[in-house]
């Protein structure tokens, strides 16, 4: 746990308009104000993010959901006493206090309040709600440590070191119509968790042109190394360097020059704690390329493979 003067430090940089890294339980986020337009510029400025890719809105209390958000019906304080604090993240209607940099111009603002006491600290110190992504450049690998946020922005006005993140990929995204939830993005709360809770929309309607969520552009969480999904018959040649990120232990593994094992158990919670920092240490090695063996798309194995087909869209688009 952070010394309670490096949260303070970091909620008076966030009152001045300034960037703040700090960890939840997902992945380090780049906060700054939300309410503040100014300073989340910086945030597009210091990723390189385009300004058509919205932000989420991380809040430490309840209230916060109809001071910034419309319409909020029932179904929002259902979801939120089930899974808030917690990896959910809910795209709802904005009211005008939400600066429309935060939400790339769209009428809905993606809202959550993240389960890790420093983050929620952060917020409330602050008094104010912060819009943060993924604390990296943009595309890139996502940070589940400090060093990660520091090997890709060095230049953020401060980074809170809280440790490893204890889920390790991103929240899911769910967006509210009358019929229902859909899945704007896979997370470790699965599509059958939330149906415990309000039902499901299976039309096709989309409501608003753009995009309504992070994480929804084909190429995404992606190393800095090629990298591509194990298929049987794959054959790479012997004069690359290949790094293999296995989902559990495999001898076909010692067959690479470096390799990862996500769950030597073959755990899919586990796996998705630890995909992040694998693919940080492959990126780091002396390998030319990165192959994944794919993992079962089951319940959170959706995410995971969300996150890896995404990472390796670049180099599947060359074959």
């Amino acid at each position: 746990m952070p010394e309670e003067n490096h949260i303070k430090k970091a909620a008076k940089i966030i009152q001045d308009g300034g960037l703040v890294a700090f960890p939840t339980e997902t992945v380090y986020g780049l906060g700054a104000n939300a309410l503040d337009p100014d300073a989340v510029i910086k945030i597009f400025e210091a990723k390189q993010r385009p300004s058509f890719d919205p932000l989420i809105v991380h809040i430490c209390d309840i209230k916060d959901i109809s001071r910034l958000c419309l319409n909020v019906d029932e179904r929002v304080y259902k979801l939120a006493k089930r899974f808030w604090p917690g990896p959910l993240t809910i795209v709802l209607p904005k009211k005008k206090i939400v600066p429309d940099i935060v939400t790339s111009g769209l009428s809905t603002v993606a809202i959550r309040m993240p389960a890790n006491d420093v983050a929620l600290q952060l917020i409330d110190k602050a008094g104010c709600p912060i819009a943060a992504p993924s604390a990296n450049k943009f595309g890139k690998l996502s940070p589940t440590k400090a060093e990660h946020v520091m090997k890709q922005l060095s230049d953020v006005d401060f980074i809170i070191d809280g440790g490893k993140t204890t889920v390790g990929i991103e929240s899911t995204v769910i967006s509210l119509s009358n019929a229902g939830f859909k899945i704007l993005r896979p997370g470790v709360i699965t599509e059958e968790e939330i149906e415990f809770i309000i039902p499901r929309d299976n039309s096709n309607n989309i409501n608003e042109a753009g995009l309504a969520s992070p994480g929804l552009l084909k190429s995404h969480y992606s190393p800095t190394k090629p990298m591509c999904i194990f298929n049987d018959g794959d054959y790479y040649p012997e004069s690359k360097k290949i790094g293999y990120l296995a989902f559990q232990k495999s001898k076909s593994a010692l067959n690479y020059t470096k390799s990862e094992i996500l769950s030597e158990k073959g755990d899919l919670k586990e796996a998705a704690l630890n995909l992040f920092g694998a693919l940080h240490r492959l990126e780091d090695s002396d390998v030319d390329m990165i192959v994944a063996e794919p993992v079962p798309e089951v319940g959170i194995g959706v995410a995971i493979m969300d996150r890896l087909r995404k990472a390796s869209y670049i180099e599947s688009e060359k074959y």
